[in-house]
């Protein structure tokens, strides 16, 4: 379902700005404005450090990287 958003106020240098990218994407300032709302808000679920380093390869021995020893 979709729903209706005023923006009242906006600065007009950032109206501008927002009709000038528009038109460099072929957009409306509407359609625009709904992608980057989009984008902002809808962005990937973050991953946790301990799940980002769960998903890395296997690339050699704990001892290749131990520095200590050289």
């Amino acid at each position: 379902m979709a729903t209706n958003l005023v923006v009242r106020n906006v600065e007009e240098d950032i109206a501008l700005a927002l009709k000038k990218r528009a038109a460099s994407h072929g957009r409306s300032a509407e359609a625009e404005h709904r992608e980057i709302l989009k984008s902002a808000l809808q962005r990937p679920k973050r991953r946790s450090v301990a799940e980002v380093l769960s998903h890395m390869p296997n690339v050699g021995e704990d001892a290749d990287f131990d520095f200590r020893n050289r």
